[in-house]
């Protein structure tokens, strides 16, 4: 019984077994075509039709399948019919994934697809495959793409976003062997900016393959910032990693903000060179050369993301700084540096009511800060400038800074430049958490010559001695402009022995006897005892506490006021000679007017002699602040300590 039993079940097993063959020799895959369009479209809404044939090679893992004239259809609220139709795919199907309700394609070749993906502005994606098309995990999993012919277009108009691009393959010949590569176009616009990008890149489309290098060549025009860059990018939909030598130009470093989602400062036209790297969470920009406007730099910059905001590290140094390339960053464009060149579109933009402005203003910086910007990144930047272009009027020699954001809080700490044989330094910090900006400003001048100071002043060049000073000053606004026109503080000067010019003083005496010798037998120095200039600063306005020129021949008090907000001079000179001279008219000097124009005059009305120098310490009202400044050096007393001293008592 036992064996009768055995050999039925054997027949049975041998006719499954015939069966399976005859269903797998002979079944028509095409008679699932209807089954498969109505189980996508009952769990996507959408439908889903094959027009063509339907052919599949099992397998384990992955099994072949092959599909003709296959289209699907988008969500009501799309503009367009169909998500895509597709001439002919082949692809490969990974069935463990798809036992789990994943649909993980491993290569799929491709033929004419006609693709529309669009975003809606409430977050709806028509490639997500639930029938909300709001889950993330709702979407076909694809390793690699091989396109035959195929065009794509995005669209997301609430990132005012339209992107065409065209795709083929092309066949070439290298080293006699014949090989593809894929050959893309892009037009359109993005994030309102137009695009216009074209490419080769590998024949398969490394979309989710996290270990082959996909090779990539682009050149691409956003705006009017140009890009080309070649090498390779391993997994196309979330770029695990990035290795391309890149050049890089365009206007303003700024509008590279819709690009790159940092923000960098506004800057003339610029152009670089490097090498991009990706991995992790980590950009890095290495090893690379560029220009902005005039001035040439090299340096390496790098963003780790993961945090709160990303975090921009960097080492610049200029090989040349052109002091007009600092205008936009520091809120100044060209026009107010009297440049002949217009400022860029964005600038123009950007600053409307700024340029508006200009025409009421001089000479102080009025280009708005950009601060909606800067809670997009935390930043650590060292810039050195080795050499600077500038103004011969202007006597900066080299720069060194740390420029850090930290959480929309700006600092440039340590900034330090040097001036004139001697140094600026202190620090500078804009608070950008407020609106209007909360600024602050300590620098301090030490051992600055005075020879040097004034290079175009063509007196100053007989002149020799040290200037010393402190600038303490707090202020808000969003253009420099605003931020001095409001600020309180102190700003001290102090200048402690030396020589000075004996035709100025003269000059600023009226002595006209004295004057007519000096242009006959040239110009000679007179010793400087101290020259001290205290202002207290009060809504940007600086008032005279102490203003005082005292020499061997002559005492030069003055009074008055500078306006920052209305940038006007109101100062009030008044010489007291040491020495009697045959001609001299001694009266007092008023400087009056804009920043720009300065006018000098005298008083015709109120020409009398005055008293020679105890009459002018007996007015020296100087404070205890500026004894810090008093540097004498080794060995040497202080004539300005020893002026201070005596008026203490």
């Amino acid at each position: 019984m036992l064996r009768r039993i055995l050999r039925w079940l054997g027949y049975l097993l041998a006719a499954i077994t015939i069966i399976i063959v005859l269903l797998i020799l002979f079944f028509d895959w095409n008679w699932l075509r209807h089954p498969i369009e109505r189980a996508v479209t009952e769990k996507t809404g959408r439908a889903l039709t094959i027009n063509g044939n339907l052919d599949v090679k099992l397998g384990w893992p992955v099994t072949h399948v092959q599909v003709t004239d296959i289209t699907f259809a988008n969500p009501a609220w799309a503009k367009q019919p169909l998500m895509f139709s597709i001439k002919r795919v082949d692809g490969g199907i990974r069935l463990p994934q798809l036992f789990e309700r994943q649909f993980w394609l491993s290569t799929v070749r491709l033929t004419q697809p006609q693709v529309f993906l669009e975003q809606s502005p409430d977050g709806r994606k028509n490639w997500l495959l639930d029938r909300n098309q709001k889950d993330e995990n709702a979407q076909a999993r694809i390793d690699r793409i091989v396109l035959d012919n195929g065009h794509l277009t995005y669209s997301d108009p609430a990132q005012k976003t339209q992107i065409q691009a065209a795709l083929s393959t092309r066949q070439t010949l290298s080293q006699g062997a014949a090989t593809a590569d894929i050959v893309f176009s892009a037009q359109g616009e993005y994030k309102g900016l137009p695009l216009n990008a074209s490419g080769s890149g590998g024949t398969i489309l490394a979309l989710s393959d996290e270990t082959t290098p996909y090779p990539i060549n682009i050149k691409a025009s956003l705006g009017h910032t140009q890009l080309q860059a070649a090498g390779t990018v391993t997994s196309l939909t979330h770029f695990s990693a990035v290795d391309l030598n890149m050049t890089l130009s365009g206007l303003s470093l700024d509008q590279l903000y819709p690009l790159i989602g940092i923000a960098l400062p506004r800057t003339t036209a610029y152009s670089t060179k490097g090498h991009l790297l990706h991995n992790a969470r980590q950009w890095r920009y290495e090893k690379f050369t560029g220009r902005i406007g005039n001035s040439n730099v090299i340096g390496n910059m790098q963003v780790d993301g993961g945090g709160k905001r990303p975090f921009l590290r960097g080492d610049l140094t200029f090989q040349l700084l052109d002091l007009a390339d600092l205008g936009s960053p520091v809120g100044m464009s060209k026009q107010n540096k009297g440049k002949s060149s217009a400022p860029n579109r964005v600038q123009q933009a950007a600053s409307t009511q700024s340029v508006a402005s200009q025409n009421k203003r001089d000479v102080l910086p009025d280009l708005p800060f950009r601060t909606e910007r800067w809670n997009s990144v935390d930043a650590d930047v060292k810039i050195q400038a080795k050499r600077i272009q500038r103004a011969r009027a202007l006597p900066i020699e080299n720069l060194e800074t740390r420029v850090r954001m930290n959480n929309s809080v700006l600092t440039l700490d340590p900034l330090k430049f040097g001036v004139a044989g001697g140094t600026l330094a202190g620090a500078i910090t804009l608070n950008g958490q407020h609106d209007p900006i909360q600024a602050k400003l300590n620098i301090h001048a030490r051992k600055v010559l005075l020879n040097q100071l004034f290079p175009t002043f063509k007196l100053s060049k007989t002149s020799i001695g040290q200037v010393n000073g402190d600038f303490d000053l707090t202020g808000e606004g969003n253009a420099i402009s605003q931020m001095l026109a409001s600020s309180n503080g102190k700003v001290v000067l102090l200048v402690n022995g030396g020589e000075i010019s004996k035709l100025m003083l003269e000059t600023i005496g009226l002595h006209l006897w004295e004057i007519l010798q000096l242009k006959i037998t040239g110009d000679k120095v007179v010793k400087l005892n101290c020259a001290v200039a205290d202002f207290d600063v009060r809504k940007g306005v600086l008032q005279t506490r102490t203003m005082l020129l005292d020499t061997q021949i002559t005492t030069i008090t003055g009074s008055g006021d500078i306006n920052l907000a209305q940038e006007t001079i109101n100062l009030d000179l008044i010489p007291h000679t040491k020495v009697i001279s045959p001609l001299a008219l001694r009266t007092p000097i008023y400087i009056r007017g804009k920043f720009a124009k300065p006018e000098v005059s005298i008083d015709k009305t109120k020409l009398a002699l005055r008293s020679a120098g105890a009459i002018a310490l007996g007015v020296i009202n100087p404070f205890l602040a500026i004894i810090p400044l008093v540097d004498t050096g080794p060995g040497k007393n202080s004539e300005c300590g020893r002026l201070i001293q005596a008026a203490k008592h």
